[in-house]
């Protein structure tokens, strides 16, 4: 009975645990502590040093739970990335991801050799311990602090951190082999990178494939599709972990897949994985807290402090301008990228390693690492919004959006039902304007049901439900919203060929002969945009219009108020393209029929 007993109370503590990380995410989200520092101190406080008592100290379970947590959370990454916005950073995020990682490491392992005592060899695995950033620290503070990052920026941090880890943990195990070994060629270690991203790259493209096909051929019970999905990401994980491929890369890869192809029950997966994925932090992070010792900590807290201050004020910086510099990113962004290289529970999963085999000085990596993370944390999480404000890569800040509400359908994957409160702000009431993509199917009124029909005209109060393509169901956000005050055109972008987004096509088929159907005569320039673009217009976004092309010069109040006519005798020839261009479309083409996105 003594043993259940110590089983029941073991549960109880764990539950405990939990649920205080849980209920302090509310104290951490109103005083803007970062969350994740929250989550470790709570291990720290529960540990043998703190008012707990708790002794724990079993390196195996915590290397099992944080590699089970780190697959689950970069699987939800690849999930929510769009393939589509990653695709023009596609090349800065894998040179960062990579060679960023290698550089890092290789700037800081002379400060940890000459501030730590170590060898090259000791140091350098310090480096590869804390080279990598953390997807889940990043964008969770980017979420938390309510940003909204420049496209080109928020994608590359995005690419970077979700596939950095790969190669990271690869570096640092190719690193613990040598100290324990005492051997190895480089010829060895490249052929073993290679092998390792090829066959996690081939597991997850053809593991996600076949999770598309069985969610949409298998007819699971309700509420089964989600941890269907989970496991499925651990069956992945898991076979290209034995088959000594990069199971982190792999699964990541299968995210992307399975959230770029329809799929049955696409938003409960979602909405599953999002609440598995916090629960998996939380959990790391306490236990990774209970391993921490504060005893042992003070005898390696000053040289572990100057070690991450030149990781984030020297190598990083160092790391990412020399990385980005064949590419057009300006220096705000090179700092702001440089400055949001966040540290989390991936450098303190990976400085478990060394202790889960056995190195000498495996505590001290551990102790440089937790020590990393805190001061990572505090300085950067905390002054992540300030700085991409003062560096003006923060977009204006948008309202909060409108309650949607996605309703899968079943006997088909091409459209979902999606409803919407209508304001009398919102773009929709004051313009009657929705995209040519969608399609108004109920309204509920007073808690009656009406046929679009029925209820014309719809006031405000009302809930309008459309059918829309599952991808673009989020574009309909912008018109439900409340609509910013709009500007007048600049008059000095006016001229011949750019008129103001308020005349109407029927003005414009007078002046240029174009032909407008009869009922679209009395639509603005701007409704035109608003009606036929996937997403939120910006500027350069282009649309035909019989024999003219419309291109999108100027936004006020976040719509076109500023539009440029390309007429027929304006195209040019276009120029062949050149050999690069041509490896860029075989190679999207080859990803593209691979992938199935």
């Amino acid at each position: 009975m003594a043993s259940l007993d110590q089983v029941s109370i073991a549960i109880l503590l764990g539950a405990v645990l939990v649920m205080a990380g849980i209920l302090s995410s509310l104290l951490a989200l109103r005083f803007g502590a970062p969350l994740l520092l929250v989550f470790l101190a709570i291990g720290v406080l529960a540990g043998d040093a703190g008012p707990g008592h708790l002794q724990f100290d079993d390196v195996r379970t915590t290397y099992l739970v944080g590699s089970v947590a780190l697959a689950l959370i970069l699987f939800d990454g690849g999930l929510r990335t769009r393939f589509q916005s990653i695709r023009a950073v596609m090349a800065p995020s894998m040179v960062l991801a990579t060679a960023g990682v290698l550089l890092t490491a290789l700037i800081t392992a002379p400060v940890a050799k000459y501030m730590l005592d170590l060898y090259w060899t000791e140091a350098l695995l310090v480096g590869a311990v804390v080279a990598s950033t953390d997807a889940a620290a990043v964008f969770l503070l980017v979420h938390t602090q309510g940003l909204r990052l420049r496209p080109r920026v928020g994608a590359t941090l995005e690419a970077e951190s979700g596939t950095n880890d790969p190669f990271a943990i690869f570096l640092t195990l190719m690193l613990v082999e040598f100290i324990s070994l005492g051997e190895s060629s480089a010829s060895h270690i490249i052929l073993e990178f290679v092998r390792e991203a090829l066959l996690g790259a081939i597991v997850g493209v053809i593991g996600g494939r076949l999770v598309v096909i069985a969610m949409n051929r298998v007819a699971l019970p309700q509420g089964l599709h989600a941890p269907f999905v989970t496991t499925a990401a651990l069956v992945i994980f898991g076979a290209a972990q034995i088959a000594h491929a990069s199971g982190f890369l792999a699964v990541y890869l299968a995210g992307i897949i399975i959230g770029n192809r329809p799929t049955r029950a696409h938003n409960s997966v979602v909405t599953f994985l999002d609440a598995a994925t916090w629960l998996a932090q939380i959990v790391m992070f306490v236990l990774l807290g209970l391993l921490v010792s504060p005893h042992r900590l003070l005898d390696s807290v000053g040289p572990s402090i100057v070690v991450a201050l030149a990781l984030m004020l020297l190598a990083r910086p160092l790391a990412v301008f020399a990385c980005l510099a064949p590419f057009r990113f300006n220096w705000r962004e090179k700092v702001f990228i440089a400055w949001t290289g966040l540290r989390g529970a991936v450098a303190i999963f990976l400085a478990s390693i060394p202790m889960l085999v056995g190195l000498s000085k495996a505590y001290l990596y551990f102790d440089v690492a937790f020590v990393v993370v805190v001061i990572s944390l505090l300085l950067q999480g905390w002054t992540l919004g300030p700085a991409a404000r003062r560096l003006h890569v923060a977009l204006p800040r948008a309202d909060r959006g409108p309650r949607r509400v996605e309703l899968d359908l079943p006997g088909q994957l091409e459209q979902q039902l999606v409803g919407y409160p209508v304001g009398a702000k919102s773009l929709f009431f004051r313009r009657g304007l929705l995209p040519s993509w969608s399609k108004p199917t109920l309204v509920i009124r007073d808690e009656n049901i009406l046929s679009p029909a029925e209820a014309d005209p719809i006031a405000p109060g009302d809930y309008l439900y459309l059918l829309a393509p599952p991808e673009r169901a989020e574009a309909l956000d912008r018109f439900f919203v409340d609509m910013p005050p709009s500007t007048a055109p600049d008059p000095h972008l006016l001229g011949d060929f750019v008129v103001s987004g308020e005349h109407t096509l029927g003005e414009l088929a007078e002046i240029y002969g174009v032909t407008v159907d009869e009922d679209q005569k009395q639509l603005t320039l701007s409704d035109y945009f608003d009606i036929h673009l996937d997403r939120a217009p910006k500027e350069g976004a282009e649309l035909a219009l019989d024999s003219i092309v419309l291109v999108a010069r100027s936004l006020g109040g976040g719509r076109v108020n500023v539009v440029g006519l390309r007429l027929p005798e304006d195209e040019e020839p276009a120029a062949p393209p050149t050999r690069l261009q041509r490896f860029k479309r075989k190679l999207a083409g080859v990803w593209a029929s691979v992938a199935g996105v």
